[in-house]
């Protein structure tokens, strides 16, 4: 690994206006992040994907890849990433700085928590959690009804058991015991404020709008009564600062914030994305899951904020996840085996394109893809008239993605601003049946009784109508994990509306989707040992 200075100096910041920890990790202030946005911008790559298979498609190691290529071939580039939450990394997926030649480091410290980003969130979130009990059990003087308290408790860490909890303040105090629960720390509202916040004072706005009850009249009990804000803002200090690491071959990356993207917005701070855009000629940066939900948030939630410009949206696809989305066939043809995912594929690309952007197809190559396979693949992307590339980044590093380098730079002749497909006007329910339509490809969507009652309360307290975030499950363009391909005709089902009134949207719960996963049969923690030498091993 390269000294941190010296990868830090590529961004144009000098040593001291960066604070170091250790060898390979430098912490950049927000002064100095916000001084560099008046600056030129380079143009802004997103990279999405197909609906994947559980266990995902490659976008991490396609995104480190092709900001490894494009600064091979003469476009310095840098990578944007969310921080690797504990949960997955012990859990199914493994860790989340990439794999093989197309990883980041030091990798296992920025998948064992680096800089301790995510726990100064889960502190922030918890001392709000503490205060609020702490009221209630001093005498209550805001009249908090004990009933409709709705902030959680949060752990970054999938544990089942804690979807469920009670709450019991002091048996000697008259509030009796009340449910609660606990969500994984990247579903937090906290964690979705930490990346969406500007600088401290914006940070400190919105953690004092947080809804965390509501009092015996129906109005809504925020954390700025709690006289939580400001320390909350304290224990986030740092945590605010973007963390500058390195790939597998020394070029910068920005990894911060962590807000999952099937739950909340699902992409690095927008404090490192407008970072990366102002000290390189690309920023390449991941969105969560497929363009319905990571995409689509990103140009509705995070686009709105910072007034972003993209260049170009790549689309990462895997031969396994095209047949995955296929239904067996009698027919061997290659075309025939890979049709379903064809046909998901095609709604992706017709999202970036609603989007105003430019797509660009990259094939994960695993190694054990047929030619005829392949070739079916390069014939579906002619049809569609987009550009495609295989990608070797896991194998060969950004020698292996000079290909998509190369078509990115030739799909991003210019930046385009960013299209939101709603209105902030909008309800909730026109702006759902209008991402089910045009994105997921359905006929509209619905509120159970327990959403219209919930969105009933939001037009109460004056917060029906603006950005909406949608949980679902990203294993399907539906709301039902089990229908693959390109359903259509289908509706999808509001569960319960929550609003986040710092983050300033309303998360919108389609299926059975939940804020607190659970650990697999086997989980990826099973397989971790700590070597002799200090080293980890089975981190993948």
């Amino acid at each position: 690994m390269r000294e941190i200075a010296k990868v830090v100096r590529e961004l144009g910041i000098h040593e001291s206006e960066f604070i170091p920890y250790g060898h390979h990790v430098a912490k950049i202030p927000v002064a100095v992040a916000r001084a560099r946005m008046s600056r030129p911008q380079g143009r802004l790559v997103l990279v999405t994907a197909m609906t994947p298979t559980s266990h995902g498609e490659g976008k991490t190691v396609t995104s480190i890849g092709l900001a490894e290529a494009l600064t091979r071939i003469g476009h310095p580039a840098v990578v944007c990433l969310r921080q690797p939450s504990l949960g997955p990394t012990f859990g199914l997926k493994g860790g989340a700085a990439g794999s093989g030649k197309s990883s980041l480091e030091p990798f296992e410290d920025i998948n064992l928590g680096l800089t301790g980003d995510i726990d100064a969130v889960a502190s922030a979130h918890n001392l709000l959690s503490a205060l609020l009990d702490n009221h209630i059990y001093h005498g209550n003087r805001l009249g908090i009804d004990s009933g409709r308290v709705v902030w959680p408790r949060t752990l970054d860490m999938e544990d089942r058991s804690l979807r469920h909890i009670t709450t019991v303040i002091d048996e000697r105090v008259k509030d009796p015991p009340r449910a609660g629960e606990f969500v994984i720390t990247p579903a937090s509202e906290v964690m979705a404020i930490h990346g969406l916040s500007e600088d401290y004072e914006d940070l400190r706005r919105r953690l004092s709008r947080i809804i965390v009850a509501y009092d015996k009249s129906g109005q809504p009990v925020r954390a700025e009564e709690l006289h939580a804000a400001g320390a909350m803002t304290a224990l986030l200090r740092h945590a605010m600062e973007p963390n500058i690491v390195q790939t597998a071959e020394g070029s910068p990356a920005i990894i911060h914030g962590g807000p999952f993207g099937n739950l909340s917005h699902g992409t690095a701070s927008r404090l490192a994305i407008e970072l990366g855009v102002s000290t390189a000629e690309f920023c390449v940066v991941e969105v969560g899951f497929s363009t319905e939900l990571g995409l689509e948030k990103f140009i509705d939630i995070v686009a709105r904020l910072g007034r972003l410009e993209a260049a170009a949206a790549v689309v990462v696809v895997t031969i396994r996840a095209l047949k995955h989305h296929t239904p067996v066939h009698e027919s061997s043809g290659a075309t025939d085996a890979l049709s379903g995912g064809f046909e998901n594929l095609a709604q992706h690309i017709a999202n970036v394109r609603r989007f105003g952007l430019s797509p660009v197809v990259a094939l994960n190559r695993f190694g054990d893809e047929r030619p005829e396979e392949l070739e079916a693949l390069g014939q579906f992307c002619r049809d569609q008239l987009v550009p495609w590339a295989v990608s070797r980044a896991h194998a060969l590093g950004g020698e292996g993605a000079r290909e998509l380098a190369q078509a990115v730079v030739d799909a991003s002749s210019e930046r385009i601003p960013c299209r939101p497909l709603y209105s902030l006007d909008s309800e909730p329910l026109s702006a759902l049946s209008t991402l089910a339509v045009d994105l997921y490809g359905g006929a509209g969507a619905e509120l159970s009784a327990e959403a219209a009652r919930d969105l009933e309360g939001l037009r109460a307290i004056g917060e029906g109508k603006g950005v909406i975030c949608v949980a679902k499950t990203p294993l399907s363009l539906s709301d039902d994990s089990h229908r693959l391909g390109r359903p259509r005709g289908f509706r999808v089902r509001v569960r319960r509306f929550a609003r986040c009134s710092g983050a300033e949207f309303t998360v919108a719960y389609l299926g059975a989707i939940v804020a607190m996963p659970g650990l697999p049969e086997h989980p990826c923690a099973e397989g971790m040992e700590l070597a002799a030498n200090g080293r980890v091993t089975g981190l993948s």
